[in-house]
């Protein structure tokens, strides 16, 4: 019984498709690999395209396909039937697929035993090659330059009445320095969605992407993770800063995460344990005076992981929390340790980090610095 690996999926939002085929394509179409070749399946609007950019063995009309089902006597062929008229000519039986494989189409797959592989789809996926770290490199600037059109928007603008910021003569809010950031790194080549800009209690909720007015001497967290159009790789950097005096809370918070991210540099290698490098940042913040849980009905302290997978994914493996996951050379991390408290506000400083047999290189380059 012969054994396909399959995906049927567009490759702009499917990670795994992009790695697969390294072709943009926005509508679904059809890969599978089989005896260690790669096949694409592809519409006549796709297939030149495909056949001198995508990184497969063939490429194969749609067409073909079309015309076998039709001749069969199917008159509106959808996915499943060609899909499976694919199988039959490649007497596959068996297809193994990845845990987002469409259910409805695997439930009307007929003649074809379908299995889900457990992620990682691509367990290659995981470890960057020195190419993906350059355009992962290339993403993050992108989310750089970002940060530096936010940080001189903010910088730029003026204390008013009431503490509130004044920029162009009317509020600085949070949606104009997110239409800033986005519009910088559009002008680049990249598009950064739900851009965080949260100030004071709305920074305590670490995924609030902030609405209204910004204000003075409160601290302002700023998350941006732009893709890169061209790669489809994303960038991903954190910054806190305050326009104007920082509370002493503020400036102590700050202090400590700061610390909190050095010590995970510190530990970061290949053969380490990331759970352990969280535990060691709670304990780092608990020693400090910095307690996790719940107060007045909601989360307080640090109480998210201290880094992600950053890849042709935004969030994906491996991680750096509470579950064990060993690091190995060749991940690629973002460390991004935080603290919120309401009343107070949040800190959160989050860099790139490439890991290697002996320590970790940090990818970001732009500086940290709390008051502006």
């Amino acid at each position: 019984m012969r054994t396909a690996s399959v995906i049927v999926a567009d490759s702009v939002r499917d990670a795994n498709m992009l790695y697969a085929t390294g072709l943009f394509v926005p509508d679904p179409f059809i890969y599978f690999e089989i005896d260690g070749k790669k096949h694409v399946v592809m519409s006549d609007l796709e297939i030149d395209r495909a056949k001198k950019h995508a990184k497969v063995d063939r490429v194969l009309p749609l067409t073909r396909y079309l015309n076998v089902v039709k001749r069969a006597g199917v008159k509106a062929p959808r996915l499943p039937d060609l899909l499976a008229a694919v199988s039959r000519e490649f007497r596959v039986r068996q297809i193994e697929v990845p845990t987002n494989f469409p259910i409805g189409l695997a439930r009307k797959l007929r003649g074809v035993r379908v299995t889900v592989k457990p992620d990682p789809f691509f367990p290659e996926r995981e470890t960057k090659t020195s190419a993906e770290v350059a355009m992962l490199a290339a993403a993050l600037q992108l989310a750089e330059v970002g940060m530096r059109s936010a940080i001189r928007v903010i910088r730029m603008s003026r204390v008013g009445q009431g503490g509130f910021l004044y920029w162009r003569g009317s509020k600085l809010t949070s949606q104009h320095v997110q239409g800033v950031i986005g519009a910088t790194i559009a002008g680049l080549g990249g598009v950064a969605q739900y851009t965080i800009v949260a100030c004071g209690n709305q920074a305590c909720d670490p995924h609030e992407t902030g609405h209204g007015p910004l204000r003075a001497h409160q601290s302002i967290i700023i998350d941006i993770f732009p893709r890169d159009t061209k790669t489809g790789y994303w960038g991903d950097i954190t910054r806190t800063v305050v326009r104007g005096r920082a509370s002493e809370k503020i400036k102590r918070m700050y202090a400590v995460v700061e610390r909190a991210q050095g010590l995970a540099f510190e530990e970061l290698r290949a053969g380490v344990n990331g759970g352990e490098i969280h535990d060691a940042i709670q304990q780092l913040f608990k020693q400090n005076g910095y307690a996790t849980g719940r107060r007045n009905g909601r989360m307080q302290g640090f109480f998210h992981g201290t880094g992600h997978g950053l890849g042709l994914d935004i969030h994906e493996l491996p991680r750096v929390s509470a579950v064990d996951a060993t690091l190995k050379q060749g991940h690629v991390v973002t460390v991004e340790p935080g603290l919120y408290y309401s009343g107070v506000g949040g800190v959160r400083l989050e860099d790139v980090a490439v890991v290697g047999a002996r320590g970790a290189r940090n990818l970001t380059q732009f500086p940290k610095f709390l008051e502006i």
